[in-house]
């Protein structure tokens, strides 16, 4: 069995310029290796101030007993504005509580089963897009997740031009927006200008022209009476129960791309990882191989199954939730005091950072037996629901908690089926991903399999 591997780690005193450098190329490989076992760590630099806490109780606290007393850092919002607005990943307070009530609808139980075709119809494509032979994994599932969101969002595949011209933006807007800028690391009034490379700028512009387009032509077949019954139509229909309003095209146009973003990058993240590791260990690949042909017969006859045939991979879902333990996609979650705190003895003033690293709960010594390997059998054990409770936060915890949490539980289960219902996966020796992690955790020079398909 391979180790999954991991970033390397600064030493625990560095020059701030150097700080700064490496934090520009990864977060992760910024922090020092005792975050593995320690209950809090402080950093001071100049113009921050924040600490990562580190333990259940403190993380707790922050995300659920008192979430309105760490909101969302605006230095979050800095690297975001120009693509995501005002969109329900970076508002707080009031802003925030109305855009989840007109949102969360679409996401309950029920509205899983009424998207399930869609995805299912995007898993099929995935599995015809692969090819025998070595593979760049992530950006597939880059592609297999972005087509999910807009068969569900839109009612059309990837394949359509408008959504296929957001897609390959988008992928260029990656390549060229920093992970850091002034204005992230030194408060900056609203009235000075923010700097952006200009690829950035024209990136972001485009996306939202294209996503403002395709709601626009939504807002209009909703008023004749004619647009499908998907994601966009219900978000958009919805009416808060507090206010009776609804989202106009603007804010629509913010919760798309927040959408866009969130609901792709992450599940492309989460599923390039789990591939790797299932490619690692060819022993448990057989066991969900079994597992996955369950769906053979409707990869045979080209019919859709129904939404309850999720249940007949379990051992594909806790593979899918042990991958989210070793590589969550999102690393750190940012807040800041509304006042003044005191954590362990550290005082902190009003708009101090404070982090949570589901990165470092996941992998932590005091939580986790054996947390660096992988061993996604530990699902099946009682106690890990304790663990999970204490270090399992992939998809955030509290009020704040991904609204899409069982979407992409979902989606993540029924793309790996049905990709291992038709495919063998093999990791490449010479080609061992190096993690690391601006918004989310990604391989530095991509994921690289050997594919064969699977008599």
């Amino acid at each position: 069995m391979t180790r999954p591997p991991m970033p390397d780690h600064r030493a625990e005193r560095v020059p701030f310029w150097r700080h700064l450098a490496m934090f520009r190329r990864d977060i992760l490989s910024t922090q020092p290796a005792r975050l593995y076992r320690a209950k809090m760590a402080e950093v001071k630099l100049p113009f921050v101030h924040s600490v990562t806490v580190n333990t259940p109780e403190l993380v707790r606290l922050v995300l659920q007993e008192r979430p309105r007393d760490f909101p969302k850092s605006d230095r979050v919002r800095e690297g975001l504005r120009l693509l995501l607005g005002n969109s329900v990943f970076v508002t707080n307070g009031d802003d925030w509580a109305r855009q989840r009530r007109i949102i969360d609808p679409a996401f309950e139980g029920g509205r899983l089963r009424d998207t399930f075709p869609a995805m299912w119809g995007a898993a099929q494509a995935a599995a015809h897009r692969l090819q025998t032979g070595q593979v760049e994994i992530e950006g597939e599932m880059s592609h297999a997740a972005a087509d999910v969101i807009f068969r569900t969002l839109f009612s059309v595949p990837i394949a359509d031009g408008t959504a296929a011209e957001v897609y390959r933006t988008f992928r260029a807007h990656q390549r060229s927006a920093p992970i850091l800028n002034l204005a992230a690391l030194v408060p900056l009034p609203a009235w000075m200008p923010r700097f952006f490379p200009r690829q950035t700028r024209t990136t972001a512009a485009r996306i939202r022209a294209l996503i403002t387009h395709m709601t626009t032509e939504r807002m209009a077949a909703i008023q004749a009476g004619t647009a499908p019954d998907d994601l966009a139509t219900k978000i958009m229909t919805t009416r808060d129960p507090e206010t009776g309003s609804t989202f106009d095209t603007a804010e629509m146009v913010d919760q798309v791309a927040i959408f866009f973003l969130a609901g792709h990058e992450t599940s492309a993240s989460a599923l390039a990882w789990t591939l790797y590791l299932i490619a690692s260990h060819p022993d448990w690949q057989d066991k969900l191989a079994q597992e996955a042909q369950a769906l053979a017969p409707y990869v045979a006859n080209g019919t859709a199954p129904e939404f309850g045939l999720l249940k007949q991979f379990p051992l594909i879902r806790d593979t899918f939730r042990e991958a989210l333990r070793l590589y969550p996609p999102v690393p750190m979650l940012v807040r800041e005091t509304a006042q003044a705190e005191c954590f362990r003895g550290r005082h902190l003033a009003r708009g101090a950072q404070v982090i949570v690293s589901p990165w470092h709960l996941g992998r932590h010594e005091g939580i986790w037996p054996d947390p660096h390997e992988f061993q996604p059998e530990r699902w099946q054990e009682p106690q890990t629901k304790h663990h999970a409770r204490d270090g399992f936060i992939p998809f955030s915890t509290g009020p704040r908690v991904c609204t899409g949490a069982g979407f992409a539980m979902a989606e993540a289960v029924l793309i790996l089926a049905r990709l291992l219902c038709s495919w063998e996966f093999r990791a490449m020796a010479e080609r061992v991903p190096v993690p690391m992690a601006h918004m989310t955790v990604r391989s530095r020079d991509g994921i690289w399999l050997e594919l064969r398909a699977r008599e």
